[in-house]
């Protein structure tokens, strides 16, 4: 065990609702992984098969998370269903989980208190029938969804598991499906890489009235044939997210930088960081996002398992707790709880 995954916990009352992790089965989709991915699946290994013992080992670990946001993933899919009906089986086995978590056996963490699904908008108006079934499924914990539009003409910077089509929320099959769903009073999660961010802006300017919330500070890249490539892309990255933010309509989530594709670390686990070497990489980002979308529009995330590629839960967590340190106690309440408890509707955990 290194000392990274021995820290004392930095700030242990401090309430966290972690809005967005996953819970997978990703041991049929390694061989999908291209080789510059090879190493970000060998660190993830233990965490192929992620549901809630896996979570609620990594949220038992030290710091007071209180509630979670659950993040789809394209996992347990309905097989029996058609092709535009099979992610309400992810909603099912995922409400199944909350209602675990939810008896009171294992303390009294409400995970998956909020459920993020997908629905495939470029179904277009169609998909109004997908996003109820959604709701029924979530019975009351269905809070939205997530349409990522991740690309790159780099094919390795994703591989195939994750790679949307180029311009996707741009296309007109996708806005019209993005016109029905705006309808329905739920979240969108916006998932794109770095070089893609002016798509969001597009989106959010477009239905001003949609809360989209940005996942992954936006995604700077530090891979394949980005590898090496922060510091020059970093104005560029900042820009795009200045402009972003004076759409009020937008969120950001502070986190997902210890993913293979941003590279803090670039080396992954292997380098062991603690969570000191890990705020001094992770601030620039983490601070401008929070310079331009201020407290009330931030959110912290683990974006676990995921970001196991970089830091252990309780050292990811206390690396965020030390960027903060000089804030006010009602600046990280809004960080860390309040702002993920409003988005997601989910108010009724703060007590």
């Amino acid at each position: 065990m290194t000392a990274s995954t021995t820290e004392t916990i930095l700030e242990p009352d401090l309430p966290i609702i972690d809005p967005h992790h996953h819970l997978w089965d990703l041991r049929a989709m390694v061989p999908m992984f291209p080789e510059p991915q090879h190493d970000f699946i060998a660190a993830i290994a233990g965490a192929a098969h992620y549901t809630f013992d896996q979570l609620h080992a990594d949220i038992s670990s030290g710091h007071n998370v209180i509630g979670t946001v659950f993040m789809e993933c394209g996992a347990f899919y309905n097989a029996a269903a058609s092709e535009a009906m099979k992610p309400v089986g992810e909603v099912e086995f995922v409400n199944g989980v909350a209602a675990q978590s939810a008896s009171g056996l294992y303390g009294p963490l409400q995970a998956c208190a909020a459920i993020i699904g997908h629905a495939d908008l470029t179904l277009g108006s169609q998909v109004g029938a997908v996003l109820d079934a959604l709701s029924a499924a979530g019975n009351g914990r269905f809070k939205g969804i997530r349409h990522q539009g991740a690309w790159d003409a780099d094919l390795t910077v994703l591989g195939p598991p994750f790679h949307a089509p180029e311009g996707l929320y741009n296309s007109d099959a996708f806005r019209d499906g993005f016109a029905e769903f705006a309808k329905r009073g739920l979240s969108f999660d916006a998932w794109v890489l770095e070089p893609q961010l002016a798509d969001v802006l597009a989106l959010a300017k477009a239905y001003p009235d949609q809360k989209i919330i940005l996942d992954h500070c936006g995604t700077p890249l530090n891979i394949a044939s980005y590898q090496g490539t922060l510091p020059e892309n970093f104005d560029r990255w900042r820009g795009s997210i200045t402009t972003l933010a004076e759409c009020e309509n937008v969120s950001v989530k502070l986190g997902g930088l210890a993913m293979a594709f941003c590279g803090m670390p670039e080396d992954g686990p292997a380098k062991g960081a603690n969570s000191s070497e890990l705020a001094t990489m992770w601030q620039p980002y983490i601070d401008h996002c929070i310079s331009a979308f201020g407290t009330k529009r931030a959110m912290f995330e683990s974006n676990y398992p995921v970001d196991r590629w970089g830091a252990t839960y309780p050292v990811l967590w206390n690396a965020f707790k030390r960027i903060t340190a000089d804030y006010s106690d009602d600046e990280k309440t809004a960080l860390y709880s309040g702002n993920a408890a409003r988005s997601y509707d989910i108010e009724h955990l703060l007590g």
